[in-house]
């Protein structure tokens, strides 16, 4: 009985391994590991240190700095928390509830992040865009995205998209520098890109007249007085141009993504943190923040291809096509 009571009070000792940190790493190193530069590292800290500081009597607690370097070693690699939690010395349930915590700080930033251009900014990126290959008036390109998902517990055949593994559709919309406008994660996989794009708020702020511009988007998109897709079946020169230049200009936001997932590696991988929409937003903020600090250097070398869920829309809007058909002759002349 002694032994048995003197085992029960034996308490497993805790082992605490250095904390991480990266004041002894290079900027490359930095980069590397977390996608952004030192100055940008701390400029996210700054951004939401109020929101994720947890008063407390621990010896061990983490930081917001420690808590947003873990956050983004599991967003830059997509590694398991358990992994992470290891090579820091902390559990797996602190390394969830710490990556959650930081999400739901930087995705409550979206509206001071991601935003169409209006005014004068407006202005300045339909002048990008035209430069590009002459496409007039534009604000930003759209397209949906797979992203890579655990299959769920519900409806679980409605995620399984085109490819054959589940996934979000995520809309998404950028500028001319890569900057991402819009985005909608609420969608299964499965689920075709006109029908998110009609249920979306951006869709219907466009309708009704709220932004001085057009969207360009690929064939699974309706064409609409305010939304450009291509001709399915050029027949003329003039058809030809208008395709080559809205296909010039469109592929911003191919680049785009592909910036995203190779910044970011926990997009090809799978997401695995809930709620899965506010990770994803997460990743439209930084994203954004590195762009607006420059922190994509030798990412645009890497673009995929369009994610485009499903064959060429079939819905039609007359004075869609006839806006594209006078876009189209502007290029003839």
């Amino acid at each position: 009985m002694a032994t048995i009571s003197r085992l029960r009070r034996r308490r497993r000792k805790r082992i605490f391994l250095p904390r991480v940190s990266i004041e002894d790493l290079s900027d490359e190193d930095i980069f590397s590991r977390y996608r952004f530069s030192y100055d940008t590292f701390l400029y996210i800290v700054d951004l939401i240190k109020a929101k994720i500081s947890r008063p407390t009597n621990r010896n061990y607690s983490l930081s917001p700095l420690e808590q947003v370097l873990l956050t983004l070693r599991f967003l830059s690699t997509g590694a398991f928390f358990r992994l992470i939690g290891d090579s820091v010395g902390i559990s797996e349930s602190q390394v969830s509830r710490t990556v959650f915590s930081v999400c739901s700080a930087i995705s409550s930033l979206a509206r001071q992040f991601i935003h169409m251009p209006v005014g004068q900014e407006a202005i300045r990126i339909k002048s990008e865009f035209f430069r590009i290959a002459g496409f007039p008036n534009v604000l930003s390109c759209i397209d949906g995205t797979f992203i890579k998902i655990q299959a769920p517990h519900q409806n679980e055949a409605d995620f399984v998209n085109r490819k054959g593994y589940h996934s979000l559709n995520v809309q998404m919309a950028c500028d001319s520098k890569y900057r991402i406008t819009n985005v909608v994660a609420n969608w299964p996989g499965s689920v075709h890109d006109a029908r998110i794009f009609r249920g979306s708020n951006i869709c219907f702020k466009f309708e009704n007249g709220n932004y001085d511009g057009i969207l360009l988007g690929d064939s699974g998109y309706p064409c609409m007085t305010f939304l450009m897709t291509p001709y399915s079946h050029p027949s003329t020169p003039s058809h030809t141009k208008y395709n080559d230049a809205l296909c010039k200009t469109r592929v911003k936001i191919e680049q785009t993504f592909g910036i995203l997932k190779r910044k970011f590696a926990c997009l090809s991988l799978g997401l695995r943190v809930e709620p899965i929409k506010a990770a994803t937003i997460t990743l439209a903020v930084l994203h954004n923040i590195g762009i607006a600090r420059n922190d994509i250097v030798g990412l645009l070398e890497n673009y995929e291809e369009s994610d485009s869920n499903g064959l060429d829309s079939t819905t039609t809007d007359g004075n869609g096509n006839a806006m594209r058909d006078h876009i189209r002759i502007t290029f003839s002349q």
